[in-house]
């Protein structure tokens, strides 16, 4: 009787999941073999020869450009992944702990006032912000402080990451909010009766106990930033691309398909290892503060 149970139990459960499971095995595992065959095919002229060969990896892997721009990928969502997650915590801390109760809504919905409007948008206006004639070179001017506008405050690596900082700060600070909700404050009167400063209290219980919030928000900043697009090409002014704008010259411009796919695996398996990589010393870091 009990089993037949956890039988019917087991097929409900089943028949809720089916759906979704579907949905993203048809939208997201399909593009995914998709770009996974290809880049084991060889490329012809204005065509894809089904024939099985790793030219493709050997050639990502070898040609010094694409690790060049691999690495300033790496580097540039680092970077991007770092200042967004530290300005986003004093943020989220002061929602948590700061504001009273009735006013955190309030803050939450002006955190995501940058999603009314879109991603692209945004980064034109960084654009307009920080171009010859922008707002930033035209208050300057105007005050004096400067005799001809600045060029280095745009179309270079520190826009870029400036750019998606900016664009990617509510992915931060709304996954540590939750996490810092979540800390039972008691947990903290009783670092502070036992004689912990506020600073050691924050060390000792708040940061481990926020770290999931942290890791959330690390990776969502960081796995998207990496394949970004727009940014590059605009702010950067397509002189600082990143591993998307070779994937996109490859599949579009030279119509290299099998070789763009084999881009696109090979990045998306980097981001893949780093992410273990800092899960796995999360994980230690965790085990070693408790």
């Amino acid at each position: 009787m009990t089993k037949r149970i956890f039988d019917a139990e087991a097929r409900q459960g089943y028949s809720l999941i089916a759906p979704p499971f579907v949905y993203a095995l048809l939208i997201l595992a399909a593009p995914l073999l998709t770009i996974l065959a290809y880049s084991f095919l060889t490329d012809g002229y204005l065509e894809v020869v089904k024939e099985f060969t790793l030219e493709n990896y050997a050639q990502v892997f070898s040609d010094p450009i694409v690790r060049k721009i691999m690495l300033r990928s790496l580097l540039v969502a680092g970077l991007v992944t770092l200042v967004t997650v530290v300005l986003a915590f004093p943020v989220a801390y002061y929602v948590s702990f700061m504001v009273r109760p009735e006013r955190k809504s309030m803050w939450l919905f002006l955190i995501t006032i940058p999603f009314w409007t879109s991603y692209l948008i945004r980064v034109f206006l960084w654009k307009v912000i920080l171009g010859y004639n922008g707002v930033i070179n035209s208050t300057l001017t105007g005050l004096g402080i400067i005799d001809e506008p600045l060029t280095f405050i745009l179309y270079n690596v520190n826009s870029i990451v400036l750019t998606l900082a900016h664009a990617y700060a509510p992915f931060a600070i709304l996954p540590i909010f939750v996490a810092l909700e979540k800390i039972d404050r008691s947990l903290l009167e009783a670092g502070r009766d036992l004689g912990e400063s506020r600073v050691m209290t924050f060390w000792r219980v708040t940061l481990p106990l926020a770290m999931p919030g942290v890791i959330a928000a690390t990776l969502i900043v960081f796995i998207p930033t990496i394949g970004d697009y727009v940014t590059p090409e605009l702010i950067g002014g397509g002189k600082i691309p990143m591993i998307a704008n070779l994937i996109q010259v490859q599949m579009l411009a030279l119509d290299n398909r099998p070789l763009g796919s084999a881009l696109a695996v090979t990045a998306m398996s980097i981001v893949a290892v780093v992410s273990l990589i800092f899960l796995f010393l999360n994980r230690r870091f965790l085990k070693v503060r408790q």
